[in-house]
């Protein structure tokens, strides 16, 4: 059978005894109930204002005149946008993007048909750089606090001066906060209210977004195997065991060790301070509670590494266990110790005077020495999974984990030193920090060295972009035959033409993707290594590193310098800007939306303060909603996803249990199911897993475009007496020129408007009519009758 033939042709229509739903659900961006129903007015009939189900107001009581759709399906509509563009207070995640960014390694790793212990170690991998990201943005946050503010600043009597707000901290005042111990115990206030407020939000936006269990029903007698792993003993896909879309015991669990590592890392920099100071001040007291409090202080950071090393997800049940020791007494224990280390800090110590720098440099070396083994280790760990699991279309040959957790390691850093660099330039005035010429140091000069590669990243990556242009342009001439091809018996346009073939070869771009962000990683590896080096080795930000170098050396270290300086501040500056913006403006936060609409579909599996998972909600609001609908009529469903609204209906097919499945078709159209999420994270959804969706599911069918950027095919072929899941591309623009039925230039639609194209209503109409017919029998309480051939576990579920 020709894959542009209806999936319908050779099959007779089934009797209609009850009406037929079709369930949409909109993808990235967002979508008003009223674009999806093409009304002006909707009706809400179940959820809440975050994500609802609605109806035009004629289709409310549907079910009880099926006469009225004997040739169309009630269209319903799951709108899911207000879970990442809701309030002014989403603004606020643009924080957490690196943790956002690292989340995702967990997911990117390869498929596996090997050990599971070799899956579960890149897991703790990836949660061991996760839990260095926590790392790194406490450090920043005590280094502008803590070093630039009150030691350094507070310090320096011409540097407070200029900053009257200091000047109850300034020695010269004689105050009570004037000895350095105090100045840092008062300081560690701002990075505790930091790390309590990150505690805070991942706390509330569990219960907001991710506390919805699935619906036990959907997955009654169902086993999987160990999580992750493709053997045989698995009898569903990871998406379709229970347990996936719960993952409320783990994050309790990270959640409390990222806090206890941020807690401890602000009292190993309150007591390393006082603690050098009365190693040489001849107190044995305080010498003494000083190292004790340290040791306190290691032992308690072991134990928080122990606790994220050891464990990971559980998917086979819902695990609605909580571990109380850990969730409970870590945070408070380490809270406990940060007390004990501010009022030691805050003993008196005459004659204790502020100078230089706290050791914060040889902190954020070992946290860069740290994200780089690891990332390391991370990648050797992929290419060995992905040896023994090889497909062609994995993106990056299996490195995707590790050059997403590199990415997530920069942008931290890029964050943390931008915010870094701009409070020294703000403290500074008129002297520029690390080169002796203001009142205070500066920044740890690793932060200098690390702005510095930023110019010679960007110029390293003009070739690989000059390149990806030219292959552009040269693809789309050599696409102009293909498109008059595909519109023959049309009179010819040049111009229109050039059109569609330069759109359908930017629209290619996105396959390029891979090879663009390995040589990104790769250049970032080789220059963050870089960095460290030269900080390590000189002690000096790379201008006063290189003063003795050859001129033309010299001259490019300090362009380098003024240059990574400038641009790292603009960042902050644009990120700032951008935040503001989002927070007063929807339509900006709907854009930022788009980024959580593909950055948070997973759970949160590695850093529990990412922005939360908004599949966590969705996918078990659709899957009551097909396993509730389908068991009260016992008629046809199709769930119909555009985008990443085919990822979420993909994910909540895979949800139901067999029996309610036989009675859902899948319509998919502008979908990243296998060009994004397949080469991507291919353990979820690579070739394997689709094949399995494909079998299991009654029916499925994928529309896609040559022109879109984002949704392709999903390269499953016919097999098992099913016909292929893709229709052949459709044609955009539908009409090549002016015709006497469009007389006026059809548009290139790309990813939208799907529904526009004929061939929609086609395939649509053509799963429902593969569908078996409806059930005669129901019961009053809307459950279906004994004598069917549907087992009882399709029931309604109750709330849990």
């Amino acid at each position: 059978m020709s894959s542009a033939t209806p999936v319908s042709a050779s099959v007779p229509a089934p009797p209609r005894g009850a009406p037929a739903l079709e369930l949409l659900v909109h993808g990235v961006g967002g979508a008003t109930p009223q674009d999806m129903l093409d009304d002006p007015r909707t009706v809400r009939i179940t959820g809440d204002a975050t994500a609802a189900v609605y109806r035009r107001p004629e289709d409310t009581d549907a079910e009880d005149h099926p006469e009225r759709y004997v040739k169309e399906p009630i269209p319903e509509a799951y709108c899911w946008s207000n879970l990442t563009s809701g309030n002014g207070a989403r603004a606020l995640w643009l924080l957490l993007l690196p943790f956002m960014v690292v989340n995702l390694a967990h997911w990117t790793r390869p498929t596996s048909k090997g050990p599971a212990r070799a899956v579960r170690f890149y897991g703790m991998l990836v949660r061991l750089v996760a839990l260095s990201l926590t790392a790194l943005l406490t450090a920043a946050a005590c280094e502008v606090a803590l070093d630039l503010t009150a030691w350094q600043c507070a310090g320096s009597a011409a540097c407070s001066a200029e900053s009257s707000w200091l000047g109850f901290l300034s020695p010269a005042n004689g105050g009570w906060w004037a000895q350095p111990g105090r100045r840092l115990a008062l300081a560690a206030l701002v990075p505790t209210g930091l790390v309590g407020l990150l505690w805070y939000l991942s706390n509330r936006t569990w219960s907001a977004y991710e506390s919805q269990r699935p619906p036990s029903a959907a997955t009654a007698g169902d086993t999987a195997g160990t999580a992750g792993t493709d053997s045989p003993a698995d009898i569903r896909p990871a998406l379709g065991r229970p347990g996936f879309w719960y993952g409320r015991r783990l994050v309790a669990r990270l959640r409390a060790a990222h806090t206890a590592a941020g807690f401890l890392i602000i009292a190993a920099a309150v007591t390393g301070a006082a603690a050098r100071h009365d190693r040489g001040a001849g107190v044995q007291a305080l010498d003494v509670t000083g190292r004790a409090l340290e040791s306190v202080l290691a032992v308690t950071g072991l134990f928080v590494v122990a606790v994220v090393f050891r464990r990971g997800r559980s998917e086979k049940v819902i695990d609605n266990r909580i571990d109380h020791a850990v969730a409970r007494w870590l945070p408070a224990v380490s809270f406990a110790q940060l007390a004990l280390a501010m009022v030691y800090a805050s003993w008196s110590r005459p004659g204790w005077v502020s100078h230089d720098t706290l050791p914060g440099d040889v902190a954020f070396r070992v946290i860069a020495l740290t994200q780089g083994a690891l990332v390391v280790t991370l990648a050797v760990t992929a290419h060995l999974l992905h040896r023994r699991a090889r497909h062609p279309r994995t993106a990056m040959r299996g490195l995707a984990g590790p050059a997403v957790a590199l990415l997530a390691c920069a942008l931290g850093g890029v964050m943390t030193g931008g915010v870094a660099q701009q409070v020294a330039d703000w403290l500074d005035g008129s002297g520029t920090p690390g080169v002796g010429e203001g009142p205070i140091a500066g920044p740890p000069v690793l932060l200098s060295w690390q702005a510095s590669a930023i110019p010679v990243l960007l110029f390293l990556l003009l070739v690989p972009l000059a390149v990806l242009g030219a292959r552009t342009w040269r693809t789309g001439r050599a696409l102009t035959g293909t498109v008059e091809a595909d519109y023959t018996g049309e009179r010819s346009d040049d111009v229109r033409t050039r059109r569609i073939a330069g759109t359908r070869a930017r629209a290619a771009l996105t396959d390029a993707a891979p090879a663009l962000i390995g040589i990104l990683c790769t250049a970032t590896l080789l220059l963050g290594a870089g960095a460290v080096a030269g900080a390590w080795v000189s002690g000096e930000v790379p201008a006063e590193a290189f003063n003795r170098a050859h001129p033309a050396v010299e001259a490019a270290a300090e362009v380098a310098q003024t240059l990574g300086s400038w641009l790292i501040g603009l960042g902050f500056l644009l990120f700032v800007t951008w935040g503001r913006r989002a927070y007063r403006d929807a339509a900006a936060r709907r854009t930022i939306g788009i980024l959580w609409d593909v950055g948070t579909f997973w759970p949160r599996a590695a850093h529990p303060f990412a922005p939360p998972c908004y599949a966590e909600r969705a996918v078990p609001d659709l899957t009551w909603r097909m396993a509730s609908w389908t068991a009260n009529t016992g008629g046809r469903l199709v769930i119909s996803g555009h985008s990443q609204g085919s990822v979420l209906a993909a994910a909540a097919v895979w949800q139901l249990a067999p029996a309610t499945r036989r009675r859902v078709a899948l319509l998919t159209y502008g979908s990243p199911l296998e060009r994004l999420y397949g080469r991507w994270f291919p353990a979820y959804f690579g070739p394997g897993p689709l094949s399995a969706l494909h079998r299991e599911l009654h029916c499925w069918r994928n529309l896609w475009r040559h022109t879109d950027p984002i949704g392709g095919p999903v390269r499953i072929p016919a097999e098992e007496g099913r016909p292929e899941v893709d229709r052949d591309a459709l044609k955009d623009p539908v009409v090549y020129g002016r015709t006497d039925t469009h007389p006026l230039p059809e548009p290139i639609l790309g990813h939208s408007d799907y529904q526009a194209d004929p061939a929609f209503a086609q395939e649509r109409q053509a799963l429902l009519d593969r569908l078996p017919p409806a059930l005669p029998h129901q019961r009053a309480e809307g459950r279906v009758s004994p004598d069917t051939e549907e087992p009882q576990g399709l029931r309604e579920p109750q709330s849990p």
